[in-house]
Formats: structure tokens, sequence, C-alpha cells
């Protein structure tokens, strides 16, 4: 008990490990995993209070209070309704202990130490990161683009509107439902298990 308290007070207990693969059934985290709609973990950061989860929809953080609690709080971000910025890595100095992965989910802000040594595999969420949110940035442009031809093709319906209402009635419904196609499916990416295929390394 002494050597928790101790890590604890040294800030020792903060500094995480990246899970191998053939472990990654036996996190906390696996158990708040959406198996029915094929979702699956691809990275997995580790420290004694906290686990941050990377998985192919959302990151899932394991939230601790403390080393020597047993206090979980789950927090999920799935990637199609937070973005990702700001990514980037603190390296370390000669006698520090570990490394930072910085990045913004949403609004929420993650500064996560981990071990120096395992600064490569760091560098591949790191890609992996930084192009899912260059895609989100992307998608988020096609997005206002559909917003605004729907807007323009609205205006032309008002100055040639046709004689049938049911015309009017008929062409909202087909130009709604293109519009929530290219908003809600065409350019909403959701699963982004081709980033991080590419970009990690186990």
């Amino acid at each position: 008990m002494f050597k928790k308290f101790a890590a604890e007070a040294l800030g020792l207990s903060d500094i995480g490990i990246i899970v191998q693969p053939k472990d990654f059934d036996k996190v906390d985290a696996d158990d708040y995993l959406f198996h029915e709609d094929q979702e699956r973990i691809y990275f997995l950061i580790k420290s004694k209070k906290d686990e941050y989860c990377f998985t192919n929809l959302a990151l899932i953080h394991v939230d601790g209070e403390s080393a020597i609690s047993s206090k979980r709080a789950i927090r999920r971000y799935d990637y199609a309704h937070y973005a990702i910025a700001n990514v980037g890595i603190e390296t370390a100095g000669t006698i520090d202990l570990d490394v930072e992965l910085k990045f913004s989910i949403g609004d929420k802000l993650f500064s996560i130490d981990v071990r120096k040594d395992y600064l490569e595999a760091l560098k591949d969420i790191y890609k992996a990161l930084h192009t899912i949110g260059k895609l989100q940035r992307q998608d988020e442009i096609a997005r206002n683009n559909a917003q605004s031809a729907a807007s323009v093709v609205g205006s032309m319906l008002k100055l040639n509107s046709p004689a049938a209402p049911q015309a009017v009635v008929e062409y909202y419904h087909s130009m709604l439902a293109a519009l929530n196609t290219a908003v809600l499916e065409q350019h909403l990416r959701k699963d982004f298990s081709g980033v991080f295929e590419k970009y990690i390394h186990a």
C-alpha cells in the first residue's frame, strides 16, 4: 500500500504503457465496446489511473480518480460527433521518464504521459489521430457545401414554383432525402478502421 501512495505522490502512477493487442481483452475498456457494431480496439494506453482506448469508432476513456481508488468513470467520444485537433507529441528530456501525447477531441483536452521507451509506437497513434482530424475537417466542409447547395436550390424553387402543390411536396421530400444522405452518410465518417490499419503497427 505504501508503494501505491508513493507512486501517487510522485506522479509516477500517471505514466502509461501501450498495451499489446494480445492483451486487449484483459482491459476494462473492452467491456464498453459495441462489439455488435464491429467496434474493435486499435491502440490502448494504460496507466494505473486511466485507460485511453482508441477504437475504429471512438475514444473510450476509462477515467480513474486516483491510483489507489477502484472508482472509474467511462467517457466515450465518438469520432462522428467529436472533432480531433491540436495533435502533438512532446518528447522527453534526458532525465525525463515519459513523453506526452497531446490532442483535443471536441472541447476536451488530453495530455497523456507515456513511458519514453514507447515513443516509436506513440508516433503511430499521432499519425492516425492527425489524419482522422484532417478527414473530419474535409467532411465538415462537404456538409456545409451540401447545406449551402440546398439553400440555393430552395431559393430557385421559390422563383420557379410548380403549379401543382403535389409537385412541391414531392420535390421537397426528394431534396430532403438527398441532403440527409449527403450530410449524415456520405460526408460523416463514423468508422476509421482504414486509417488505423494504415498507421498502427502492432
